[in-house]
């Protein structure tokens, strides 16, 4: 299965959740997408339902297709000095794609893919146009200097807003991941632990 390009606010309008970790999808549309959306009373969702729902926000709110969610996963299973799901969701926030989006380099995540696709991010000085790239902790992140009059990158930085584990130098475009998130520090939203039981029944 590809990586989903549709729209984030049918998405989030079906799971009853914000892929964006913005709310302005519900605010204004806190019912399910389609012509039956507002009057549709949805039967109750089985525990295999609930573990798919869980895996789905997840895997929406990083932009990360199915292939490549299971290997990441598969690598988390690995660790073990870490409970898998904590491991889970620590990987996909060392994305390369999701480091720029918190340092504020793009405003959302798909942005921040783009960046990085056409070379406009460095790590550790050198470019790395793979988003799925995972940065290791006190990796530097830099915009590339042909690429710092980006509007959308101006744009970005004026939301600044960033992470406790990151530590962004705005001056010069550069930043970093300084540790690995606590599980306190991400999304509340999602059960991981559902996640792990639909995987460890498939594998």
């Amino acid at each position: 299965m590809s990586r989903y390009t549709g729209p984030s606010w049918k998405i989030s309008r079906r799971l009853n959740y914000s892929v964006l970790g913005t709310n302005k999808e519900l605010a204004k549309r806190p019912y399910a997408p389609g012509q039956h959306g507002k009057t549709d009373k949805r039967k109750k969702i089985s525990e295999y339902g609930k573990q798919m729902q869980e895996k789905q926000k997840l895997r929406h709110t990083y932009g990360v297709s199915e292939r490549q969610f299971r290997r990441f996963f598969k690598l988390a299973k690995q660790d073990k000095t870490t409970v898998t799901g904590l491991a889970f969701m620590r990987i996909l926030e060392t994305r390369l794609d999701n480091v720029v989006y918190r340092l504020h380099f793009a405003s959302t995540r798909r942005q921040a893919r783009q960046l990085v696709n056409h070379g406009h991010i460095l790590v550790n000085g050198k470019k790395v146009d793979i988003p799925s790239y995972l940065v290791q902790v006190n990796d530097v992140i830099s915009v590339r200097e042909k690429s710092q009059n980006l509007q959308i990158i101006k744009a970005a930085l004026e939301n600044e807003h960033v992470v406790a584990y990151v530590e962004l130098d705005k001056s010069k475009l550069s930043g970093k991941l300084t540790r690995l998130p606590d599980r306190n520090e991400l999304t509340p939203e999602i059960d991981e632990a559902q996640i792990v039981e639909f995987y460890n029944r498939k594998m």
